[in-house]
């Protein structure tokens, strides 16, 4: 089976604490290591592992995590295909506690692959023809600072085939973005953080039915 992933990557520190540090604390790390990671960086490598190869179109920097992060994913299967820019390869901290919960980091912009990039498009599309998925998952994690919510969702709705079932994982906190995303013919949401909130099934009723959904 052929597969293809377009998306992000960064190199990443990981350290294994205790607890993650409060305001002013030095806390030490038992262990620490160092890999690509990024959405879709962790896609393209389980990708690889279940089909045997994946084809991974993205962006780094011309530098030496960028240098490191291509030969990483290709040691794990990954044949990466990337468009070379000026800035740094974004690179995140993230510190994994004794429960495994992870807080993460960012350092610098994220690099991304856009359309104008010679990149091998026609090896995507030959992959989307051939799998005919049913179902499309539209992600809005990890925004640029410059996109709005849904704007993502809404630019990319317009490439997504008639009769799939349209996901967006967006980020939404009021009922005009749900309708928004209805009317535009999105399927079903996937709302993050949400189920952690002590107040869950009320905000869930809010963005379901409305403000009145609270009364």
């Amino acid at each position: 089976m052929r597969t293809a992933v377009v998306g992000h990557t960064e190199w990443i520190e990981f350290g294994h604490l205790e607890r993650v540090p409060a305001a002013g604390d030095i806390v030490h790390a038992t262990d620490a290591w160092e890999e690509p990671g990024g959405g879709g960086a962790v896609a393209a490598v389980q990708l690889a592992r279940l089909a045997g190869s994946c084809t991974f179109l993205t962006a780094l920097g011309d530098d030496e995590r960028g240098r490191w992060s291509r030969r990483r994913l290709e040691g794990l299967g990954v044949r990466v295909e990337a468009a070379i820019r000026d800035e740094p390869t974004r690179r995140a901290v993230v510190f994994v506690d004794a429960n495994g919960e992870r807080t993460i980091a960012t350092l610098g912009d994220r690099l991304a692959p856009v359309d104008a990039d010679d990149l091998p498009w026609d090896e995507l599309e030959e992959v989307l023809e051939r799998i005919d998925p049913e179902v499309v998952l539209i992600s809005e994690r990890g925004l640029d600072d410059d996109e709005e919510d849904l704007e993502r969702t809404l630019d990319l709705l317009a490439d997504v085939p008639a009769g799939k079932l349209v996901v967006s994982e967006a980020r939404i906190v009021s009922r005009d973005q749900v309708v928004a995303l209805e009317r535009a013919g999105v399927d079903a949401i996937l709302v993050h953080g949400l189920a952690r909130d002590p107040d869950f099934e009320a905000i869930l009723a809010e963005l379901v039915h409305g403000p009145e959904a609270r009364r």
